[in-house]
């Protein structure tokens, strides 16, 4: 993402998870452990939405963890159909998140499926503070519910995760969602958009 950027790997449940972190120029704010999009179809910690989320969180004072699910560049492992990738969310949380610091937690498209998993999982005295989920897949993978608190950005046109599929699943949580109009899953010539709203919704 930036120079700075420091990549390190720490140790996972199936090998070694290669992770980038992103620091604000002053003392962090918190923690955000955010996940990436399908492995199998080309999802990696440097997805240009990924990288967007981290940036938000940079320019909201917050440490910026991203992390590539088993497999993927320099992760150790395979593809675990999206069972063991939770394992590797919360490995990463348990590591890398700074107990003195509040956590947040956020994934783009399967990533943010994982994140609503790996929230629920976490024990009440380490919750996340709260959740980004960008166009999550709520249709093919587990998503779990959620605080009405988190935020949830889609598009109008995303033909990966129909924007119906995700009311169908926000519904019966009474959970906001802010909808892009005519953006599709990948937020094309919109990422500067999508990281003012990031921005303005944590604000």
């Amino acid at each position: 993402m930036k120079a700075s950027t420091l990549r390190r790997s720490i140790a996972g449940p199936a090998g070694d998870i290669e992770c980038a972190i992103d620091d604000p120029d002053l003392a962090p704010r918190g923690v955000a452990v955010l996940c990436h999009p399908h492995p199998q179809h080309g999802g990696t910690m440097d997805n240009k939405v990924v990288q967007t989320m981290a940036r938000a969180f940079v320019q909201l004072g917050w440490r910026a963890v991203r992390f590539n699910f088993r497999g993927i560049g320099m992760s150790a492992g395979q593809w675990d159909h999206g069972v063991g990738e939770v394992d590797d969310v919360l490995a990463v949380i348990a590591q890398l998140r700074d107990a003195a610091l509040p956590l947040a937690l956020g994934g783009f498209s399967f990533g943010g499926a994982m994140a609503t998993q790996a929230a629920a999982q976490l024990p009440d005295d380490a919750k996340a503070l709260r959740l980004v989920l960008v166009a999550p897949a709520v249709l093919n993978f587990r998503a779990a519910p959620v605080s009405q608190d988190t935020i949830v950005i889609h598009g109008e046109a995303d033909d990966v995760v129909p924007l119906s599929a995700l009311f169908d699943w926000a519904r019966p949580q009474v959970l906001p969602i802010t909808v892009v109009p005519g953006s599709g899953h990948f937020f094309h010539g919109q990422l500067s958009l999508l990281k003012t709203l990031i921005v303005g919704a944590w604000r």
